[in-house]
């Protein structure tokens, strides 16, 4: 048997505390009102929608229209674009090939206390068929008519961007807010054809399907592809119109075939209480650990720890620049289920030292012969685990994620799916078992033959066997 140093436990037992202590609690740096990250702990964590509260939706093209897969796939870049621009970055845009489905998941806005999902998908849905218009006639159902109908100078795709800016626009030098306007190259001739016929004579209106959103005046030919929307703007209402033409570029006009919602204080009060269940586990568990198999439980008790911090740390990223993934209460199900996989690694090699002992081994050859008997058997058990954890990624997750693009040639047995609560699952359940390699098996394993060469370790009771006499 290759023998380990005595000082290797207590590096191990350092190192594994202090990584998970970190992976906790991480390390930041304050001045004045700039934070510096610079090891994430669990505040970094990306909570999901089930946790944080958000709005599930999906939308299908109207009725009568089929859509094309590079169809959906625009509107999608559009859905995108437009929870951007509403300052929503942690969210969830699917589409679904099959049927004609485009699959939304955007959790409330931080700070957001007015929980109304019909405003919160409205405002989404606005994101229908932009179009620029000559003139501005209505019906009197506000409905474009006449020249205003049949006249469409622009659409959305024709615009690159619009930004709310604030300043002097003509020589009165007079500051204001404005809404300006970069054309793509495939509306720059239209615009400037209309503008040069319309210049001090007619209005452009702008629609949101068949909602007018703004009619402002021609005043002169604009022939370079950039326009200024002006008068009488507030901040809020420039930023509203800016935000609705970028994202008013859909192919089709969407609506919403189903939604639901969950209330924040309910996501909290479950992770809460998942989070309270895991820790009081953790301790059962090692208290069980320790009673029964004495120091093969404490050093599982460290391993655990150490599996913890590893979960924790693949979670936030653990460093700045990595990406932080969002956890759910699937996920957190899954670090629970992580744990006691790792708990079952442990428990099947203190019992094969312990058998060792009783066979007659002496303490070194126990704890040899126990890791090595005792590996394959948790080696195939944590490989199936791997299997599923894969195969739940590649399947309910992203549908350009690595493990969907691994498991492409199968997936035509699944049905479509996009479920970021069960992808999570998958996620935390991979993770943990992957640290369960690392922490409960070769960790462990140098921590185990580096303790017992202290000759208070000599007595084969503290691995479960009869005390010496």
């Amino acid at each position: 048997m290759k023998r380990v140093g005595k000082p290797v436990f207590w590096i191990v037992v350092v190192i594994t505390l202090l990584f998970t202590t970190l992976s906790i609690t991480g390390i930041t740096t304050q001045y004045g009102d700039v934070k510096n990250v610079i090891i994430k702990g669990v505040d970094q964590i990306r909570w999901g929608i089930d946790i944080r509260g958000g709005v599930d939706v999906t939308f299908t093209p109207e009725s009568g229209k089929d859509a094309t897969a590079d169809e959906l796939d625009a509107a999608a870049e559009v859905m995108r674009q437009r929870l951007v621009t509403l300052n929503i970055t942690d969210y969830e845009v699917y589409t679904d090939d099959a049927s004609n489905r485009i699959i939304v998941r955007f959790p409330w806005k931080e700070g957001e206390t007015d929980f109304d999902a019909e405003s919160a998908i409205a405002e989404l849905g606005d994101t229908a068929m932009l179009t620029f218009r000559e003139s501005d006639e209505r019906d009197v159902d506000g409905k474009p008519s006449g020249v205003t109908k049949e006249t469409v100078i622009l659409q959305g795709a024709d615009v690159q961007r619009a930004e709310a800016n604030y300043g002097a626009i003509d020589n009165t030098g007079k500051a204001e807010w404005y809404v300006q306007l970069k054309l793509a190259d495939s509306g720059k001739t239209a615009f400037a054809d209309a503008t040069t016929r319309l210049a001090g004579k007619d209005c452009i209106s702008i629609w949101m399907d068949d909602t007018m959103i703004s009619n402002p005046n021609v005043n002169s030919a604009i022939t370079d592809g950039v326009a200024i929307i002006s008068g009488n703007f507030t901040q809020e209402s420039a930023e509203s119109l800016a935000n609705k033409i970028n994202g008013g570029a859909l192919p089709f006009k969407l609506e919403t075939e189903n939604y639901s919602t969950i209330d924040p204080t309910l996501g909290t009060g479950a992770r809460d209480a998942m989070v309270l269940s895991g820790v009081i586990a953790f301790i059962l568990v090692c208290i069980f650990m320790i009673v029964l198999y004495r120091l093969p439980g404490i050093v599982a008790c460290v391993a655990l720890a150490g599996q913890v911090g590893g979960m924790l740390a693949a979670l936030t990223g653990f460093v700045p620049g990595m990406n932080s993934f969002t956890l759910t209460i699937p996920g957190i199900a899954g670090i629970i289920l992580s744990i006691g996989i790792g708990v079952d690694a442990n428990i099947i090699t203190a019992e094969r030292i312990k058998e060792e002992i009783r066979s007659g081994k002496s303490i070194d050859g126990a704890v040899e012969l126990g890791y090595q008997r005792a590996f394959s058997a948790i080696f195939d058990g944590n490989i199936t685990n791997v299997i599923v954890a894969i195969i739940l990624m590649g399947t309910f997750g992203p549908p350009d994620s690595a493990f969907a693009t691994l498991l492409k040639p199968l997936l035509f047995l699944f049905p479509a799916s996009t479920e970021g609560a069960i992808y999570s699952f998958g996620y935390t359940l991979l993770v943990g078992v992957v640290a369960n390699f690392v922490f409960g098996i070769f960790a462990s394993k140098y921590m185990m033959k580096s303790v017992s060469r202290f000759k208070c370790f000599r007595n084969p009771w503290v691995y479960g066997g009869s005390r010496n006499v």
